[in-house]
């Protein structure tokens, strides 16, 4: 197998550097070894232990020492925890030092020139390849040269009066196939800790018409501007007849200094990037919109029901009997998870100070849940500002996109690792350094024997029948034009 099983090649080192105890610890196959262990047994846990968001509920069920323990060791972002760096940043420097403690061995066996006059590879040679050529040799060696020349990159001729002898070869670079996997493996190991240390995991949620230059980064409880703005144009949701989302899409603007730069549309696993930065559909969800409508129930003789829009935060709107004017100054889509959406309505009366209270869209629901929570909680009471009943009729909402956002700097050498390593793959186990020997030897009554001998780095089979054609060949070719 050549070099691909770095146990069984011998080490190269010269003296100097074996002595340094951190050169010999790192080019230890024992230390790969071990690494390779380490690493596959802790991806095994990153698999089977919920990782980042998907751990809170996995968490919950552990006990608190469990909790602690794996909280120090941070085992719910494995992947990002020090010490799997630190393992990373190992095995780059073992993989590293290993390539050139061992490369003077391959780079010698590929600048190696064998003689075309050995012996050594005619011993014992199989009957089947040697044969006679009959009558005057004339331009035999010639003949001989060119058809080696014609399959063969490197062919190295040695003559003399009885006896011409050829070396030929292909397949050298054969010797460097693991080297091309060490160095693939190399530039995986060193995209997967760039993107580690420099790139960064985020989310923002961007509502309809809004725009953003930040984003939340994970596990930092701190923001981080982008350096361009993201504006959500619009949502889109499809529901199944149950109810389930069938598919989301966000319609995203991106802008830099103001100016519109590019036009996207995300879904569900169809992600988008700009400016080195992916953005993933991940959620969505609704919030209250900027306006809302009541009616304004005034109790007298007849009682009046007055209609009103008002916007959140906005202007403030006079009260129908010139009493006062009130504001909208919150909204919640559904107040405390189970009392459905409510506003929060500050009244200022021309006399006397501003009160606030809450009133609720679904006052039926909320009486039969809480009984009697209107009356004894003012804060909770429409009625609170007589002789004014409020009556929220519509909270309008808007739909927010949830983005995932990620930037992997290690990305480009990542893809580049993994297209080298198959390129690595195919030298290493499909080509083979092979040498070839011809020996044209002039023998008693005229005649001349022609022998042919080869050896390879690996595949013998292989080399069987290559030997076997080119000794058919060349037997073809001799005798025929002898004849």
């Amino acid at each position: 197998m050549g070099d691909w099983n770095l146990a069984q090649t011998t080490s190269r080192t010269p003296p100097d550097r074996k002595v340094h105890f951190l050169w010999r610890f790192f080019s230890s196959v024992k230390l790969t070894i071990a690494l390779l262990i380490i690493l596959a047994i802790t991806s095994i846990a990153g698999t089977l232990i919920p990782q980042q968001q998907e751990a809170l509920k996995f968490a919950r069920e552990l006990s608190p020492w469990v909790f602690r323990l794996f909280a120090a060791l941070d085992l719910f972002d494995m992947y990002h925890a020090f010490w799997f760096r630190i393992l990373l940043g190992a095995l780059t420097v073992n993989l590293l030092v290993c390539s050139i403690d061992r490369f003077p061995t391959a780079w010698g066996r590929f600048r190696a020139q064998p003689s075309p006059e050995r012996e050594q590879p005619f011993e014992n040679l199989p009957e089947e390849q040697a044969f006679l050529v009959e009558g005057n040799p004339g331009d035999l060696p010639g003949r001989i040269e060119a058809l080696l020349r014609s399959r063969y990159k490197r062919v190295h001729a040695a003559k003399d009066e009885t006896r011409s002898s050829w070396h030929a070869e292909k397949g050298r670079y054969a010797h460097f196939g693991v080297y091309l996997v060490h160095l693939s493996v190399f530039l995986i190991l060193v995209g997967g800790l760039i993107g580690s240390f420099l790139g960064f995991q985020g989310f923002v949620n961007i509502v309809e018409g809004e725009t953003i230059d930040e984003i939340a980064v994970r596990n930092r409880m701190e923001t981080m501007p982008l350096g361009f703005e993201v504006r959500c144009d619009r949502f889109l949701v499809e529901f199944y007849e149950s109810g389930a989302p069938k598919e989301y899409r966000s319609d995203l603007t991106f802008l830099v200094d103001g100016e519109v730069a590019a036009e996207r549309a995300i879904r569900v696993n169809h992600p988008t990037e700009f400016e080195g930065v992916t953005f993933y559909q991940s959620s969505y969800g609704s919030t209250p919109g900027r306006r809302v409508h009541l009616h304004l129930m005034r109790a007298g003789d007849p009682p009046a029901t007055t209609p009103v829009d008002a916007e959140i935060q906005g202007p403030a709107v006079e009260l129908p009997g010139k009493e006062g004017v009130f504001r909208v100054l919150d909204a919640n889509p559904n107040m405390m998870g189970v009392m459905g959406p409510a506003v929060l309505i500050g009244v200022k009366p021309h006399d006397g100070d501003e009160m606030q209270f809450w009133v609720f869209q679904n006052v039926g629901a909320v009486q039969e849940r809480f009984p009697g929570i209107f009356g004894h909680n003012p804060r909770l009471n429409p009625a609170a500002f007589e002789p004014y009943t409020f009556v929220l009729t519509q909270l309008e909402s808007r739909y927010y996109t949830g983005l995932q956002v990620n930037r992997d700097p290690g990305v480009p050498l990542v893809w580049a690792g993994c297209f080298m390593m198959v390129a690595g793959f195919i030298v290493t186990f499909f080509m083979s350094h092979r040498h070839i020997w011809v020996r044209l030897d002039r023998i008693e009554n005229g005649a001349n024997r022609v022998r042919i001998a080869g050896r390879s780095s690996k595949n013998p089979v292989g080399l069987e029948r290559e030997l076997e054609r080119l000794t058919g060949d060349l037997n073809r070719l001799l005798n025929d034009r002898n004849d």
